[in-house]
């Protein structure tokens, strides 16, 4: 006799349906997402593991919300979202089952979900050296930085008023929608006049893409016009954001020496008779990191090399605006006949971090190439901060802005280096800088700068510069006050005697 259809029989098939479902269910009644979600999601978990198969009938409505404990509306909902979602089908007069379409999946153990799936994914990435660069940690009260502006001289009720207008006057359509992606016309137009005043250029509008700082402008450089394997010049020490782009790129990077004059030139020159060489990375004002210009002899010869052997020079003009001992040097740009430099510079050094506004400048064709290319990684800036930018600029209110900042890190400039020279001079050893918002700091060799840090760390002060493993490493003072300088050298020098 088949006892398979008997009510008594199937009446405890539901109920051990339901215990065992049940058990699987796990409602939190006091989490922020929705009772009917977590029943949701936990069917749908179930149902892609195998647990509960294509074809499988679920408990009524009724039945399941009396075994958890929820409103029946509760259970309802849950179900009609996976029946929208395809992962169930409902048959009229015979009950909700698992979607029979859905794939034949083995039933997996019944394990805790890891956590560890949020921080390791079940797929494998292909690391890169090049890119692991620990993000500095400025949340000390003191601190000697890379060479940061000083944030608390931002023009901040000019730049919120500027950018306020543009967020409430004007066409909206066109204010708040689409633009170009070279960047807002009216602050290029502003930046062409701006920069034709103040660098010695020759450019019109067409000759600049804004772009989200330095570090953007040299990756769409890289990417655009690199190909794997070209060769790539950098000065040795040098910047480390520069040489992951170039690494990123495929490109062969090769270090070439910097010494009190700046890149050596004669060196590249018998680099360019031995292989081509496809660009070179300059920061021919204040070089990074050791903050010594170079010399004019070697622009001109740079400048020459670059026309001889067809190679772009991209010139990083990061901290143009402060040059304490006498005007601004002249870019290379400024004297390029034949189209060969690339320039770029940024307001996020100039005016804050958080600023990130910046623009590249090259020939026209070259400018429209990187401009597509932007496009797929970065439809366009923001056009607000832009058109802002441009009002502080054709106001006049940038460069009253760089004026007094010059004056003010002026003064940190030299009461820092009168600070090291009186307090420090056991310990390291540094040149004046000409310009720029750090002093180049070698320390004694005997000195662990990890160690060191760490140990200033917890006295409130950071300091951890890029080292260029010469246990030498830049010290910022443009972001301190005279007082807290003082605090920071009193720091370092008692630190510094008990070693």
């Amino acid at each position: 006799m088949d006892h398979t259809n008997h009510p008594i029989f199937i009446k405890r098939v539901v109920q051990f349906t339901m215990q065992i479902l049940s058990s699987l269910l796990n409602i939190d009644k006091n989490a922020a997402l929705s009772v009917y979600l977590q029943i949701g999601n936990q069917l749908m978990a179930l149902i892609k593991a195998g647990t509960l198969p294509a074809g499988y009938r679920l408990p009524g409505t009724r039945q399941l919300a009396l075994s958890l404990n929820v409103h029946r509306k509760t259970v309802i909902r849950a179900y009609d979202e996976l029946l929208a979602q395809g992962w169930l089908e409902s048959q009229t007069g015979s009950g909700t089952f698992v979607a029979r379409h859905l794939p034949a999946v083995k039933p997996q153990p019944l394990v805790a979900v890891s956590a560890n799936t949020t921080k390791v994914a079940g797929f494998a990435i292909q690391g890169a050296p090049h890119l692991n660069r620990k993000v500095a940690d400025l949340s000390t009260s003191l601190h000697l930085d890379d060479g940061f502006p000083d944030t608390r001289l931002v023009p901040v009720t000019e730049l919120s008023r500027a950018y306020r207008t543009q967020l409430l006057t004007g066409n909206p359509y066109t204010r708040l929608g689409y633009g170009d992606t070279r960047g807002t016309a009216w602050l290029r137009e502003e930046l062409a006049t701006y920069l034709n005043q103040t660098r010695g250029l020759r450019i019109t509008p067409n000759n600049i893409l804004i772009v989200r700082g330095t570090v953007m402008g040299l990756y769409l450089t890289c990417t655009g016009l690199l190909q794997p394997g070209d060769t790539v010049v950098a000065g040795e020490p040098g910047w480390a954001g520069a040489q992951m782009n170039f690494l990123q790129a495929g490109a062969n990077l090769v270090k070439i020496p910097v010494d009190d004059h700046g890149l050596d030139i004669d060196q590249l020159d018998r680099l360019c008779r031995q292989q081509p060489v496809r660009l070179v990375y300059v920061t021919s004002h204040h070089h990074y990191p050791t903050t010594v210009a170079l010399r004019a002899d070697r622009r001109i010869q740079l400048l020459a090399l670059a026309q001889k052997h067809g190679f772009i020079i991209f010139e990083d003009d990061f901290d143009y605006d402060f040059h304490y001992q006498n005007k601004p040097l002249m870019p290379l740009a400024s004297a390029d006949e034949a189209g060969m430099v690339l320039y770029c510079g940024s307001f996020s050094k100039s005016i804050s971090p958080v600023i990130r506004v910046g623009y590249l400048v090259g020939p026209e064709n070259v400018i429209g190439h990187l401009a597509r290319l932007r496009r797929i990684i970065d439809r366009q800036g923001d056009a607000l901060l832009e058109n802002a930018v441009a009002e502080l600029l054709q106001n006049g209110i940038i460069q009253r802005h760089l004026r007094k900042s010059l004056r003010v890190y002026r003064q940190r400039h030299d009461v820092f280096c009168d600070l090291m020279t009186s307090q420090l001079h056991n310990y390291v050893q540094f040149k004046v800088p000409d310009g720029g918002l750090a002093v180049w700091t070698k320390f004694d060799a005997r000195i662990d700068l990890t160690a060191l840090s760490q140990k200033a760390l917890k006295q409130g002060l950071y300091f951890g510069g890029e080292s260029a493993g010469t246990n030498a490493i830049r010290l910022g003072f443009a972001s301190s006050t005279v007082e807290e300088l003082q605090l920071c050298i009193e720091i370092l020098a008692k630190l510094l005697s008990d070693i």
